[in-house]
């Protein structure tokens, strides 16, 4: 990204004021190049003020929906479970576990045992005080071999929890792990009362920031400020509404209209015009979300790494950033693990569009015959990205079939299941997680088959490593690994790409989840 991007990007999302991006330009020598529009967007407030309904219109939500933590699957789900809920841990926008329930923590020498104290006098909606048995309860609903939660992975290390005291919990894991904080943050370990269960679930009775007042599954979720929230400086609005707007041009124009005061997965074709817009800017911030191509290693032409690698070379990164991000993201390097993590490989060699290269091992794995079939849909820009795919890998004599399926039932009749298609994910807070969840041989998700002895003993020492030098070198070599033996392309980062309205105010935009860490509408305010 240039410099000059770099300074807009600061001056949308508020890190920098106009007098600074113009000195910062002028320093350039472009300051003539600066768009009077950009200029026009006023500055968010400092002081956050109490007061308003807050709208935000959001992707996502079904008419199954019923707030069971372990159900939560997309942005209104979470951004609806964040409104009523907290966790243990909260992640900063700088991506640091930082206190929420939990006031403090501590582990063993091992990382196999952490020890969480927690807040006193923390109330649920229903009045209750929480205590270690709602925080036992809550982790609880996750574990055991007939869990259904989509957490049920992420909790399976745990072998012990119990209380000591009222406001301390001891978690006992069965191997070590030095990032168990950011484990506690997941939105899906939220805590709630002991014995919530059956209907009390779709009440949303936490100690969040909002009481819910209204759940409609798939349409609308209303919360009243909470009078009692810990947060002192979190809760401003009086009322939130989280609308469910699937369709991207809806969202836009129910900002403009002022239907919605928040928007996010703005289109990032329009968003420059949007961006100019009267009353409204863009927002952007860098996450760990992207695109892959997973190819299912055990099954012929992929379990030949030179077909996987010519695969690779044949893919114009760059372009894809340019044409399908139009700018918002950044060039993947054929690992999951985002620039903004904690040990991103930052020198490893980044892989370049090579037709020459692609050719080669084409060649030598005796496919330069062979049609490969790219599955697909329209969800995102899976569709658009493997139809400019197959045009790029043309000039290495690669020949790709896209094969169009419907949006609906793509997840359980093509993803895990087709030799070849597209996919996404939302990343994760470290690199252990997002490694364990999609790449250790035996991941529930491991979408690419990819089973190799020496990772899947990297991933679990690093995992219990506390020495960060040790640590960073056992990761760097997990990166490099997928990067060369591999069954999955990473094409492209791409940003979250949000809009909203000037009245409102924020500080920091986090890129952990969208929008500003699922949590707008306990940080945000109105001018």
């Amino acid at each position: 990204m240039s410099k000059s991007k770099m300074l807009e990007n600061l001056l949308i999302t508020g890190k920098i004021t106009r007098r600074e991006f113009i000195a910062g330009m002028s320093a350039l020598g472009l300051a003539t190049a600066v768009s009077p529009a950009l200029l026009a967007k006023p500055a968010r407030a400092a002081t956050p003020k109490k007061g308003g309904l807050f709208k935000m219109g959001l992707p996502g939500g079904h008419t199954t929906d019923n707030l069971d933590p372990g159900t939560l699957t997309d942005e209104w789900n979470y951004n609806s479970n964040w409104m009523y809920r907290n966790c243990l841990i909260e992640i900063d926008y700088k991506g640091n576990p930082t206190p929420e329930l939990a006031e403090s923590w501590e582990s063993s020498p091992d990382a196999k045992t952490w020890i969480f104290n927690l807040r006193k006098g923390v109330e649920f909606h229903n009045g209750k005080t929480m205590d270690a048995e709602d925080v036992i309860f809550s982790i609880n609903h996750h574990r055991g071999k007939d869990s259904k939660s989509a957490a049920k992975g992420i909790v399976d290390a745990i072998t012990d929890i119990k209380a000591d005291g009222k406001n301390r919990v001891i978690f006992k894991l069965s191997g070590g792990n030095a990032d168990f904080p950011f484990i506690a943050s997941d939105y899906h370990l939220t805590i709630v009362p002991a014995g919530t269960g059956g209907d009390d679930w779709i009440k949303g009775i936490g100690t969040g920031a909002y009481i819910q007042t209204e759940f409609e599954p798939g349409v609308v979720s209303k919360g009243k400020r909470n009078p009692n929230f810990f947060k002192e400086n979190r809760g401003h609005f009086d009322n939130v509404e989280m609308i469910v707007i699937q369709d991207t041009s809806a969202r836009t124009n129910a900002l403009k209209t002022g239907a919605v005061h928040l928007i996010s997965d703005a289109n990032v074709k329009t968003i420059k015009l949007l961006d100019q817009t009267p009353g409204v800017h863009a927002l952007k911030a860098t996450g760990t979300f992207h695109n892959t191509m997973p190819m299912l290693m055990d099954v012929p032409p992929f379990d030949n790494n030179d077909v996987r690698l010519a695969l690779k070379y044949a893919i114009d990164r760059e372009q894809l950033v340019k044409i399908i991000l139009n700018g918002y993201g950044t060039v993947g390097n054929d690992h999951p693990i985002a620039p903004i993590t904690k040990y991103y490989h930052k020198d490893l060699p980044q892989r370049k569009y090579d037709p020459d290269k692609a050719r080669y091992h084409i060649k030598k794995a005796g496919m330069l015959d062979h049609t490969f079939k790219l599955h697909a849909t329209e969800l995102g820009n899976f569709l658009d990205t493997a139809v400019l795919v197959k045009e790029q890998a043309k000039k290495a004599g690669i020949k790709i079939d896209v094969v169009h399926h419907p949006s609906d039932g793509y997840w359980d009749a093509v993803w895990l299941k087709e030799p070849w298609c597209m996919c996404y994910w939302n990343g994760r807070a470290t690199v252990d997680w997002m490694l364990s969840t999609a790449y250790s041989g035996d991941a529930k998700w491991n979408d690419s088959h990819f089973h190799h002895k020496r990772f899947d003993e990297l991933v679990v020492s690093a995992r219990a490593e506390l020495d960060e030098k040790k640590r960073q070198e056992m990761y760097y070599e997990c990166q490099e690994i997928l990067h060369n033996e591999g069954g999955v392309v990473v094409p492209f980062f791409a940003d979250w790409v949000n809009a909203a309205s000037d009245k409102m105010g924020y500080e920091n935009v986090a890129g952990n989840w969208n929008p500003d860490g699922a949590r707008a509408a306990e940080r945000w305010w109105f001018k």
